[in-house]
C-alpha cells in the first residue's frame, strides 16, 4: 500500500477524472447539485503536508490537523465525491524547506478554500458535468468572488452567507446595502412558510422559510432573465436561530419549494463524509507527502463511489418489489459485499441475504414509528 501511494507510477489527477466520469455516468442528472465543503483530519505531529493549528469543523474548533476541500455530486440517484484538494496554509506555502520535504510542486501556491472550490468547480464545468445548482456553507457563500464567478457562468446557486453579509436591496431611499439579519427582521410573520428540506434520521427536516427579492442591476435583456433573492431558514423551536442564503436563479419557474430542497441538499455531503471516513478509510492513512495524500483521497473516494453505485442499483431493482424493506444503506451494501465474497456455499450466501432482509424490514418499521412520533411532537408543539 505504501508503494502504491508513494512510488508507484500512476497519475492521481487522471484517476480523479475517471472518478468524475464514473459518478456522472451513473448519477448524472441536469437537476443535480454540486456541493462544496471541507473536512479536517486530526494529526499529532508537524511533518504531514499542510498540517497546522487551524479550524476544523470536524473537531469543532482549532486543532492540529490537515484540511481538505471536497466537491460532491448529488442527484436523485445517489451522491458521491468527484474532486478533492488539500488546503495549504500560508506558513507552509512560503516555507521552501518544508515544501521540498513534503514534495509540494513548485506551481502550487497559497490558495484560500473558496479559491480551491472555484478551481474544482471550473474542472467540473469544463468536463461538462450536468448540474442544476451549486450550494455550500457561509465560508464559500460569503466570498463575493466565488459568487461572481458562478453568476458569470450563469450557474444557479443557493449559497449560505453570514448574518452580517451586506446585500443590495431596494429601500425607501433607493438601492442600498443592508445586513442579511436586518432584512430577516423586517419579514412579516405571515410570509414564513413551514417546509421540509428533506428526510433526516429523525424525520422530515421541517423549518420555517421565507424568500425576499434582492436588487439586481439589469443592463440587458439577457440579465433580466436572472434574479437575486435572500432565502431564510428559521428554526421551529427557536425563532431567533436563522440561517441565510443568497440565491441566484432564473426569474421564471424558480419556486420556494425547489430552493428549500437545494439548500437541504447540503446535508448529503455531510453524510457522504461520514460514510467515506467510517467505511472507506478516508481519514485513515499514513502518508505525509503531497502526492500520496491526493492518491489516498482519490482511491478512497473511488471506493465510496463504487459502493454507492451498487447501492443505487440494488435500491432501484428492489423498488416496487420489496416495499416492506428499508432501502439498503451504503454501509450495509459494503458489509454485504464483503460477506458474500467470503461465503463458500450457496446456503451461506442465502443466509447473509436473509439476515439483511430481516434487519431492513424491522428497521423500516422502526423508522416509520419514529417519524410518526416526531411529526406528532412537532404538531403538538405548534398547537
Amino acid at each position: 500500500m505504501q508503494r502504491l501511494l508513494g512510488t508507484a507510477r500512476w497519475d492521481a489527477e487522471e484517476v480523479r477524472d475517471d472518478l468524475r466520469a464514473y459518478v456522472v455516468e451513473h448519477f448524472g442528472d441536469v437537476e443535480a447539485v454540486l456541493l462544496v465543503d471541507e473536512t479536517g483530519f486530526l494529526k499529532r505531529g508537524e511533518k504531514s503536508v499542510g498540517v497546522a493549528r487551524q479550524y476544523s469543523g470536524t473537531a469543532g474548533g482549532i486543532e492540529n490537523c490537515q484540511v481538505g476541500v471536497f466537491l460532491c455530486y448529488a442527484s436523485k440517484k445517489g451522491a458521491a465525491f468527484i474532486d478533492r484538494a488539500l488546503y495549504l496554509p500560508r506558513e507552509w506555502a512560503k516555507d521552501q524547506e518544508r515544501r521540498a520535504e513534503a514534495g509540494i510542486p513548485e506551481e502550487v501556491k497559497f490558495a484560500t478554500k473558496p479559491t480551491l472550490a472555484r478551481e474544482m468547480l471550473e474542472r467540473a464545468f469544463e468536463a461538462k458535468v450536468p448540474a442544476g445548482w451549486v450550494t455550500a456553507d457561509a465560508l464559500y457563500g460569503s466570498n463575493r468572488n466565488l459568487r461572481i464567478f458562478l453568476e458569470q457562468r450563469e450557474q444557479p446557486f443557493v449559497l449560505a452567507v453570514k448574518s452580517n453579509e451586506l446585500l443590495w436591496t431596494l429601500t425607501d431611499k433607493g438601492p442600498a446595502q443592508v445586513r442579511a439579519d436586518k432584512l430577516a427582521s423586517e419579514i412579516p410573520s405571515g410570509e414564513w412558510r413551514r417546509l421540509s428540506a428533506g428526510a433526516g434520521s429523525k424525520g422530515e427536516r421541517l423549518h420555517d422559510w421565507a424568500l425576499l427579492p434582492l436588487f439586481r442591476l439589469q443592463l440587458s435583456q439577457k440579465e433580466r432573465f436572472w434574479g437575486h433573492w435572500i432565502l431564510l431558514r428559521r428554526s421551529i423551536g427557536d425563532p431567533e436561530e436563522i440561517a441565510y442564503y443568497v440565491v441566484f436563479a432564473s426569474r421564471e419557474g424558480t419556486t420556494l419549494e425547489e430552493l428549500v430542497k437545494v439548500a437541504g441538499a447540503r446535508w448529503r455531503i455531510e453524510s457522504s463524509f461520514s460514510e467515506a471516513k467510517g467505511e472507506f478509510g478516508l481519514a485513515e492513512y499514513e502518508v505525509r507527502k503531497w502526492d500520496p495524500w491526493h492518491r489516498h483521497m482519490t482511491l478512497s473516494l473511488l471506493a465510496h463511489a463504487f459502493v454507492g453505485v451498487v447501492r443505487s442499483s440494488e435500491a432501484t431493482r428492489e423498488n416496487g418489489t420489496l416495499e416492506d424493506l428499508l432501502p439498503p444503506t451504503l454501509p450495509e451494501v459494503r458489509r454485504l459485499m464483503c460477506s458474500l465474497l467470503l461465503a463458500k456455499l450457496p446456503e451461506e450466501e442465502e443466509a447473509v441475504l436473509r439476515w439483511s432482509r430481516w434487519r431492513r424490514r424491522h428497521q423500516l418499521r422502526a423508522r416509520r414509528c419514529h417519524y410518526r412520533k416526531h411529526s406528532e411532537r412537532l404538531q403538538g408543539g405548534n398547537g
